[in-house]
């Protein structure tokens, strides 16, 4: 039986992982688009400008209809590991260039990361 680190870790392992330093300089660079999967009440309270929010849980029912699959994500939530299952399951939907953010919404913020809401 596996617990839930063990499924995050393991995702971790077949995923890309982008620093907060790096996700800075493509946002500003206009190079990936942001995708939020936190729960609408975690939005509400501040977000990386400009990203689409599309939750956890709605995300495998709902992605394609918003997003291409050849189109370049950084995937966050609040602290890494939602991200890292949700790039995960982008991965496996076969969604070619995306990456989690290391350290999530907090790492973004921690390294200075402008912040709507």
């Amino acid at each position: 039986m596996k617990s839930g680190t063990d499924l995050v870790n393991e995702a971790k392992l077949r995923i890309r992982e982008m620093s907060p330093a790096d996700a800075l300089a493509a946002h500003a660079k206009g190079d990936a688009t942001f995708l939020d999967v936190r729960d609408l009440q975690e939005v509400n309270l501040g977000r990386i400008p400009g990203a689409i929010h599309i939750s956890r849980g709605n995300l495998e029912n709902k992605v394609e209809a918003i997003i291409p699959r050849d189109t370049p994500l950084v995937v966050y939530c609040g602290g890494g590991s939602r991200s890292a299952l949700a790039t995960d399951t982008l991965r496996q939907m076969g969604y070619t260039a995306v990456t989690s953010l290391a350290g999530g919404f907090r790492g973004w913020a921690d390294a200075g990361g402008e912040i709507d809401g």
